[in-house]
């Protein structure tokens, strides 16, 4: 989209209000409360990965893997509508009502059968998706400009951190072995009052102005509804934005969180306990690299040679970690992971990319569009290398078989390296950076 283009465009939809200059507290809380959503409602997502025989038990000997395809399915199509309604409503109208969603959603899960858990289970997906699509959005428009990445990053951050909490937490409350013994509709219930007393708090301190176009506040129609879509999909800016930020998660999502495990114990005969602690550490060093880089992007006031440097370091590292000879220490397999989680923060960047490449008055669009993009990226790549694997992957591949399914995932950094270099510069260079 050229300038004119971008001008034009915020003539007719109205003119945004512009972010602030300096760093204030309110706005500060505002942020941190939506990316506190982002860690809890990632608590929420990673909570039935640890309580599945509980959930076979009391839903008839049943998998849980529909629920988890709804999940993605909604959270997916939700992205798009959420970017819509706080680009018209604003955040004090939405987010808390998508935690409040997201509450309901617990308690519903709570009831125990399997059909309140698919019900529960989507709602949760149609709220959850405000939390980090509302946490951008709410730094977008009320944080300085200069320190968007590292927000953005830091968002990313709280979210392994609540995937995290998720899991050991809640499996050392269920435990049947261990000394809480909690059962699991408790732990749902809980989930479901802190969801509550969440919305209550962010309803209370989210700036209460509404959302960034005039237009937007006008009667709904198919034109209003359509009109931010044609400015963010029109804009092939945002197009390489998705697709760079989709190729370089994929690396991490499908490869270390989902397979690393499998190649490492039955490709690389490490022993499982040492392959589960090895997969672990890629979100570890997400948890650090994405502020890291946020941070970094900021300073340099430059987007792309900290999207390219570290695309790089991903792809050496990358075919280090499949490629890593069997007499490597675990020490090494340690620093490698750690070291791919890290570049992986990378993946970020091109987040704040889609939003400083489209006009103010489609941040929200722009955000939702970002999350689809990458989604449905993932959701392409996932079934291929799924079907590269075989069906029965840790009996059955060979070493060689398992490097030969992995090699997409090098091929999706290549790809967006390539892209990277197409993709406009969008940062704001500043010498110093004042909170």
């Amino acid at each position: 989209m050229t300038t004119n283009e971008s001008n034009s465009t915020s003539t007719n939809m109205g003119t945004a209000k512009s972010p602030p200059l300096k760093l204030k507290k309110v706005y500060l809380l505002a942020w941190f409360l939506c990316a506190l959503f982002y860690f809890y409602q990632y608590a929420v997502r990673s909570a039935p990965g640890v309580m599945q025989s509980e959930l076979t038990a009391a839903w008839g000997e049943n998998e849980i893997g529909s629920i988890i395809s709804a999940y993605y399915i909604a959270y997916a199509i939700m992205a798009l509508v959420a970017g819509v309604l706080l680009d018209r409503y604003g955040a004090h109208r939405t987010i808390p009502a998508g935690i409040a969603v997201v509450g309901v959603g617990c308690l519903l899960f709570a009831q125990g059968s399997e059909i309140a858990g698919m019900i529960g289970f989507v709602l949760q997906a149609i709220g959850a998706i405000f939390g980090f699509i509302g946490a951008s959005y709410v730094a977008a428009r009320y944080l300085p400009a200069r320190m968007l990445a590292i927000f953005i990053g830091l968002t990313q951050c709280l979210g392994m951190a609540g995937a995290a909490f998720g899991s050991k937490p809640v499996h050392m409350a269920i435990d049947p072995t261990g000394s809480f013994q909690v059962p699991w509709q408790t732990v749902w219930i809980t989930f479901g009052f802190i969801g509550f007393v969440l919305a209550i708090a962010t309803w209370f301190v989210m700036p209460k102005d509404s959302g960034d176009s005039a237009t937007h506040h006008g009667s709904l129609s198919i034109k209003s509804l359509v009109s931010p879509f044609k400015i963010v999909f029109g804009n092939p800016q945002s197009w390489y934005a998705g697709i760079i930020g989709g190729l370089l998660f994929v690396p991490t999502t499908i490869g270390a969180l989902v397979w690393a495990t499998s190649f490492l114990h039955s490709g690389e005969n490490l022993p499982m306990s040492d392959a589960a602690s090895i997969a672990s550490i890629v979100p570890i060093g997400w948890v650090i690299g994405c502020p890291l880089l946020g941070y970094i992007s900021d300073k340099m006031g430059k987007r792309k040679p900290v999207l390219i440097g570290g695309a790089l370091v991903m792809l050496v590292v990358g075919i280090t970690a499949v490629y890593m000879p069997a007499e490597s220490t675990i020490w090494m397999r340690y620093s490698v992971a750690l070291i791919l989680g890290i570049a992986s923060g990378a993946a970020m960047i091109p987040f704040s990319m889609i939003k400083e490449a489209n006009p103010p008055e489609v941040k929200g669009t722009a955000a939702g569009s970002m999350n689809f993009i990458v989604f449905g990226t993932t959701g392409l790549l996932s079934p291929f290398v799924s079907f590269l694997m075989g069906p029965t992957p840790d009996s059955s591949l060979t070493l060689t078989q398992f490097q030969e399914a992995l090699l997409p995932l090098i091929g999706a950094i290549v790809v967006a390296l390539i892209l990277s270099f197409f993709i406009n510069e969008t940062g704001l260079k500043k010498d110093k950076i004042n909170v």
